[in-house]
């Protein structure tokens, strides 16, 4: 058996054409563009990376967009004034700011203090107490991604055995919460796996749907997988460098094992990555529609 590969760049590449339709029925019927702004503070590479893919996704898509760089210096003061600026700013309805952030900026006091009607990263506690309720205003990027993935490669959820691991708050807790919903899309028996998991194999081997989120390289091995499963790989580590430089990437599923056991499976890169950025896209332009709604500019 080889697996049939989930191509997020695909899936994200076919979101991103409908998103594009609406940012231009928006600007026509109300002159307005979705505006996102990206807080970078510091600069690791990593996070440098990130915000650079953010920023032209939302220049592609004919957004309004800021990217505001600041010195890893920053006191709290300092951040919590500039987010209280563009929370006040009419024309930006998403603000991100992009983690880690460094030791000396209090991270929760930061999320907090971003209004929840613009938190398009769905951090906010307001955002993830409507999400645990089933009534998000917005999901978060990389579980609505992985939720899109599936919906969209014909995968059916419901009923179906799922296994998370991982119990991160960006990733494990809420993608967990999202597919036992009774929706669309949902509607599964969802297991939570962790570092304290006993014999992790007994559980991934049940799974009709497994969603790795581990942070480790090739924690995952083929024998741990259910024939015929579908496997989500959410894992990005970078384990080397090419003699050009060029970053080495695994997943937190060994891919050469799980392609011979598995159904379905998301490469590494190119499977939930692309998903992210374009969900975090997705939510912007809805933050703008609520803007207009709640202005008396809607439709």
């Amino acid at each position: 058996m080889t697996a049939r590969l989930l191509k997020g760049a695909d899936v994200a590449k076919e979101i991103r054409e409908e998103l594009k339709a609406e940012v231009a029925r928006l600007r026509e019927t109300h002159g307005v563009a979705p505006g996102l702004v990206t807080v970078l503070v510091g600069n690791n590479p990593a996070s440098e990376s990130y915000v650079r893919a953010k920023q032209q996704a939302a220049h592609e898509l004919g957004f309004y967009s800021v990217q505001e760089n600041q010195p890893d210096s920053i006191t709290d003061e300092q951040l919590l004034a500039l987010i209280d600026r563009y929370n006040r700013d009419d024309r930006i309805h998403g603000i991100l700011v992009q983690l880690p952030l460094p030791r000396q900026i209090n991270e929760a006091r930061v999320l907090y203090a971003v209004d929840p009607k613009k938190d398009v990263d769905a951090f906010h506690p307001v955002n993830v107490g409507k999400l645990v309720m089933g009534n998000p205003d917005y999901l978060p990027c990389t579980p609505a991604g992985i939720q899109e993935l599936i919906v969209r490669s014909g995968v059916d959820t419901a009923g179906a055995e799922v296994v998370v691991i991982g119990r991160s708050n960006i990733v494990g807790k809420p993608i967990a919460n999202m597919l036992l919903q009774k929706a669309k899309g949902a509607n599964a028996t969802v297991t939570v796996c962790h570092t304290k998991t006993r014999d992790m194999a007994a559980h991934s081997r049940r799974a009709d749907i497994l969603i790795v989120a581990a942070g480790t390289p090739e924690y995952v091995r083929g024998h741990m997988i259910k024939p015929g499963a579908v496997v989500i790989d959410v894992g990005v580590n970078e384990v080397g460098r090419t003699p050009e430089g060029k970053r080495i990437l695994k997943g937190d599923v060994a891919f050469n094992e799980a392609v011979e056991v598995a159904g379905a499976i998301t490469p590494v890169p190119g499977g939930v990555g692309p998903m992210t950025i374009t969900m975090l896209m997705k939510n912007t332009v809805r933050a703008c529609k609520v803007h207009l709604a709640a202005t008396g500019g809607g439709n």
